[in-house]
């Protein structure tokens, strides 16, 4: 494997392990919360300063279906963190106190809060469209060539459990609520483990993660074989 691919796995590795920990506000307490969200800034740079090409290449060949879902994915994404970074500073009380940045409190804090639940999906959705890379270079690292049909099995049985688990979670969190900003105020529940948060999120994340991969699987099924080339090529 190349220095840059290590370098860019290492990242979005850090990126979504900051990610569950930027969702559990009331785990870290602000202070944290600021420190780990500029270091989510300092990373999602980095993150595409190493995938500029993907920006040169976005008027260069063929749109299929995956590709367009692709792209407004990934731009929704930029603007999700373009909205926190920005929100993020007026509302700072610490790390970027001292920075001659204000604006209206109310509404950055609106934006912060729509932006946080729109990110955690868009970003998830983003981590299950290279999930057949990350599966891919995990079977590259076991030493057997092939998994066994009962471990392929068990694997889909856990992630059934861990997407439906996520579901229920995601629904009695009420986070289309907060995304749609029907619910303007997050009630965290700060008698809740630190192990429950984390799992709570780590299960929804699997249910976008899960989505997004099978409506990829779906698209492969009903496209011809010179698509499904396409399609591999740009999830891989």
């Amino acid at each position: 494997m190349k220095p840059r691919m290590k370098i860019k796995i290492v990242i979005d590795l850090l990126m979504t392990v900051l990610l569950l920990l930027l969702m559990s506000c009331q785990i870290t307490g602000q202070e944290l919360h600021e420190w780990i969200g500029a270091g989510m800034i300092v990373l999602f740079l980095l993150h595409n300063i190493l995938n500029i090409r993907w920006y040169g290449n976005l008027f260069k060949g063929k749109y299929t279906l995956l590709r367009v879902l692709q792209v407004l994915i990934n731009i929704s994404v930029l603007a999700s963190m373009l909205c926190l970074g920005f929100s993020g500073i007026v509302l700072s009380r610490y790390v970027f106190a001292e920075l001659p940045i204000g604006g209206p409190m109310a509404t950055a804090r609106t934006m912060h809060l729509a932006a946080s639940y729109w990110g955690f999906v868009l970003m998830s959705i983003h981590l299950g469209f290279h999930w057949s890379m990350i599966l891919g270079m995990f079977r590259r690292l076991r030493s057997e060539k092939k998994m066994s049909a009962v471990f392929v099995w068990l694997m889909r049985f856990a992630a059934i459990c861990i997407a439906g688990y996520g579901a229920y979670c995601f629904y009695s969190a009420g986070i289309v609520s907060y995304m749609f900003l029907k619910q303007e105020f997050v009630f965290f529940d700060f008698e809740q483990s630190a192990v429950s948060v984390f799992a709570e999120y780590i299960a929804m994340m699997g249910l976008w993660v899960f989505i997004s991969l099978y409506a990829i699987k779906g698209l492969m099924i009903l496209t011809s074989k010179k698509e499904r080339t396409e399609i591999e090529h740009e999830v891989g």
